[in-house]
């Protein structure tokens, strides 16, 4: 009898796994589950008929366009500064590393708003910044550009942070004993290091993208709002909300869902066929 108890007990993951998968079972539920839900029932009265309308309307198109070209620009480059300043952090170090280190994780704490007004100030044409590039014809405040330049802002550290750990876990012996075959830094880098950073890049893309398909606070003030050129989709569902039109608010942001879910779902297969991949 005391045997069997044994072997149940020894067959079990963690102590106490049924008390602590309903606990996190009711958090997500609380927390993502549910909200899901209550958008999706009130999509109810909702009709296949105002779906279509909603989602060949030209200005919720273009939207949909600024959002998710937008995001993604900004993500594919926060995969290369990521990638960059998560190597200069691991493989160097230099007087104010920590403060270095410190500042990359602002945007998670810096509130979205104010992070929105801080680049508008910079980047408007009399900003500091901004003022540089204004005479030559580029506009980056109220324009995609802007937006981008947000959206970079607050995805880098989804990248940085997700690639450092995979960095420090690497070992330099193999990068050494490669150079002393001959190898060059380039093939080293190709062949050694980025089958295993491939995953967490990924990742970090995914992490960085999604962000930016949902992002509020920081474009809003930056993007100048114009319908049909620099408009989101969050923004716009916020304009249906003021305006009572909640069947119209509903169904775009079960689009923008619908979507966002595609995308990452593909980014997700991806990343497992990498890790497979990089374990032959």
């Amino acid at each position: 009898m005391s045997k069997g108890i044994a072997v149940r007990s020894a067959g079990r993951t963690l102590p106490g796994f049924g008390l602590s998968m309903g606990y996190s079972v009711l958090y997500l539920s609380l927390v993502v589950l549910i909200p899901l839900t209550a958008l999706l029932f009130n999509s109810t009265g909702l009709t296949w008929g105002t779906m279509l309308e909603v989602a060949s309307n030209p200005r919720v198109l273009a939207s949909f366009r600024v959002s998710f070209l937008t995001a993604g620009v900004a993500a594919l480059i926060d995969l290369l500064l990521g990638l960059l300043l998560a190597w200069v952090l691991v493989r160097y170090h230099f007087p104010g590393k920590r403060l270095f280190d410190a500042v990359i994780d602002l945007p998670f704490a810096l509130p979205t708003a104010v992070a929105g007004v801080a680049l508008t100030a910079i980047y408007a044409g009399n900003g500091w910044i901004g003022q540089v590039f204004e005479p030559l014809g580029i506009k980056l405040a109220y324009s995609q550009a802007g937006i981008t330049l947000a959206l970079m802002f607050i995805g880098i550290p989804f990248v940085v942070r997700t690639v450092q750990p995979i960095l420090e876990e690497l070992e330099a012996e193999v990068e050494e004993a490669a150079a002393t075959l001959g190898a060059g830094r380039w093939r080293i880098f190709r062949t050694i290091l980025l089958p295993d950073l491939i995953p967490p890049l990924l990742t970090g893309f995914a992490l960085a993208f999604a962000r930016g398909i949902g992002e509020y606070g920081s474009v809003v003030f930056i993007s100048g709002n114009m319908p049909m050129k620099t408009e989101i989709a969050p923004l716009l569902i916020m304009s249906k909300l003021e305006q009572f039109d909640y069947a119209g608010a509903t169904a775009v942001a079960l689009l923008l869902l619908l979507i966002s879910f595609i995308l990452l779902l593909i980014i997700n297969t991806l990343q497992r066929w990498s890790r497979k991949a990089g374990r032959v």
